[in-house]
């Protein structure tokens, strides 16, 4: 369900926008009351165009604000071999802007974009020679190149594309890449609503693709200050060390080997295939009027060209045949992550395992942070995440330990390893189950009062599972989960053979002491030693 909680984890000018509009400033806060849910599907509508891009509509006429979520199945499982990092390079390239907005002249920019893919396409030429490149030659190019990225950007007017959406009064304009879907949101003044029509269709019918390789070298230096966190540098590895083929165990912003040979072409290419009316879902949820919403989609997303969908992701992942562990030499204080591999998000123990996670996981109630915070000390901190990395594919099941000063990484796997023995031998209570049950519904509807969550909600359950209705669903799913189910799932998937550890110790302490060798005593005569 992925709903409860996880880890981790948009001219006033010339086209007749009303001068009362609201000012960024004065946009007020639109966490709004818990919502009826009965009453909230009522108010939802949706509609197709003819090229395939979708629309779901939901009324909210508390506060003259409308939300906007943009997903497309555009995320880094699709990134291609040898590519990993290409569809968040593509997202970071989202709002530099059209070919009518972020350029002096686009002409020359144009000329001067070409004039850097004709400087690298030389410069590789003359390095995939191997041995016989000519490095003083490869030295000279990459200069050119410098100088090319340099010309281009002289055309560029920085962060216009922006600056647009921030003086309409928009808040929260975000771009985001997840293992499944490129996301893009922003809300806005509710008489503001036509500009996200105009800017994000002529977003995605004439992209610059400007700054492409300002944004890789920025790409790489991002992946590079994930790995200085020692929690991340932990998970990484964790992940890596759990899947042999999975395309999870790559980092989102791919490996910087990869990015770093990554073309402007590479992008073209990876839009043009991915970025298609069909594998688009929009949401807009607020002070919004379903008609209006309808004629503003066709007229601005309409004219754009149905084109073949991209395939469905597919990859299998082998049969995991024992417990697998790393360890990560890292300055500071011990982490530990230990997973589970668990079937992916449309299996039918889905719930239960975000039932699990509440019972275990969820705040100071939850049966790891008693015993191991709590209880024995042994731990400052717990978290608990039923779906890691993504749920497309099978994932794991995962729980971090921060281990206390004084007390070591093998005393939180005990604590853990009791906790999940008592899942499997002993039923929860009707207390426990209840409880958790009304904190997963809790977490849910506190996110369904904010607009933007609820649009991102209903985003993700269509694109994900084929209705925006999944997520009433899946709320009913977790009400119905019983302790005999927890238990089940507990016996069947939180077993050695599917797990994987990961815990980090100061640098030069990953070899185990050595045992000291015994001392030799002197042989008898014509016998052996002692």
């Amino acid at each position: 369900m992925r709903f409860a909680g996880n880890l981790l984890w948009i001219l006033a000018a010339g086209l007749g926008f009303a001068a009362q509009d609201l000012p960024a400033q004065q946009l007020p806060a639109q966490n709004l009351p818990a919502p009826d849910l009965k009453d909230l599907e009522k108010r939802v509508t949706e509609f197709s165009l003819p090229n395939g891009a979708h629309f779901i509509v939901l009324e909210r006429h508390d506060a003259p604000l409308i939300s906007f979520h943009m997903r497309l199945n555009a995320g880094s499982l699709y990134d291609p071999a040898g590519q990993t990092g290409l569809a968040h390079l593509v997202e970071r390239l989202a709002f530099k802007g059209t070919e009518s907005i972020g350029t002096r002249n686009w002409a020359e920019e144009k000329k001067a974009l070409d004039a850097i893919e004709e400087v690298y396409d030389r410069m590789e030429a003359e390095a995939n020679k191997g041995l016989k490149a000519d490095q003083s030659r490869v030295d000279m190019l990459r200069t050119q190149a410098r100088l090319a990225i340099e010309n281009a950007r002289r055309s560029v007017v920085a962060n216009e594309y922006q600056r647009i959406f921030s003086e309409n009064g928009a808040a929260a304009l975000e771009a985001r890449t997840t293992n499944a879907a490129a996301e893009f949101s922003v809300t806005l003044p509710s008489n503001r609503g036509e500009l996200w029509f105009l800017m994000e269709s002529q977003r995605l019918q004439h992209p610059a693709f400007r700054e492409v390789y300002a944004e890789r070298d920025a790409s790489v230096a991002e992946y590079r200050q994930h790995t200085e966190s020692a929690q991340g540098r932990v998970l990484g590895e964790l992940v890596a060390t759990a899947f042999t083929a999975f395309p999870y165990r790559n980092p989102l912003t791919g490996w910087p080997n990869d990015v770093s040979n990554l073309r402007r072409g590479d992008v073209k290419a990876f839009f043009e295939r991915y970025y298609v009316p069909g594998n688009i879902t929009v949401v807009i949820c607020g002070d919004a009027d379903p008609a209006e919403i309808k004629r503003l989609a066709e007229r601005y997303f309409g004219p754009m060209a149905a084109k073949s969908m991209p395939p469905l992701f597919h990859a299998d992942e082998p049969p995991q045949a024992g417990p697998r562990t790393t360890v990560v030499e890292i300055p500071g204080d011990p982490i530990l992550a230990v997973s589970y591999k668990r079937p992916s998000q449309y299996d039918r123990d889905d719930a239960v395992f975000d039932l699990i996670q509440l019972v275990v996981g969820q705040g100071r109630s939850g049966l790891l942070r008693s015993l191991a915070v709590e209880e024995k000390h042994v731990a400052v901190n717990t978290q608990v995440v039923a779906t890691f990395p993504d749920g497309r594919g099978p994932s794991l099941f995962t729980f971090l330990l921060f281990p206390a000063p004084g007390h070591t990484v093998e005393e939180n796997q005990q604590a853990l390893e009791d906790v999940l023995q008592r899942l499997k031998t002993t039923p929860l209570d009707e207390q426990t189950l209840a409880r958790a049950k009304a904190q997963g519904r809790a977490t849910v509807l506190r996110r369904l009062g904010s607009n933007g969550q609820m649009a991102e909600l209903l985003a993700l359950c269509h694109a994900e599972y084929g209705g925006w209705r999944k997520l009433f669903t899946n709320l009913e799913a977790l009400k119905a989960v019983t302790a005999e189910q927890v238990t089940r799932v507990a016996n069947r998937y939180f077993v050695a053979t599917g797990r994987t550890t990961a815990y980090s110790v100061l640098p030069g302490q990953s070899d185990p002491p050595r045992p000291a060798a015994k001392p030799q005593t002197a042989p008898r005569k014509g016998g052996q030693a002692q």
